[in-house]
């Protein structure tokens, strides 16, 4: 999915807001960056792996929030429908 498709789904940008969705079972896909601090990405992690959701990692922080149109970096993306 590149991210022109992804932006015309809801995303939902930062940890603790994708644990939030995650946990609701709102969550279609991850997105992590390269460069996430492993340790703060733990429960995003788990709980994709406990429902099954697809999890990919692609570009910098600082590309993820470039590209979902913040102006500093995201560790994570989740995709929702």
């Amino acid at each position: 999915m590149s991210h022109g498709q992804a932006n015309q789904k809801q995303t939902i940008i930062g940890i603790k807001q994708a644990v939030k969705a995650l946990r609701k079972g709102r969550v279609r896909e991850v997105i992590l960056a390269a460069d996430a601090d492993g340790r703060l990405i733990g429960d995003v992690l788990s709980l994709a792996e406990q429902n099954g959701i697809p999890v990919r990692y692609e570009g910098t922080r600082k590309d993820l929030g470039r590209a979902y149109g913040i102006d500093v970096g995201a560790s994570v993306i989740a995709i929702t429908e």
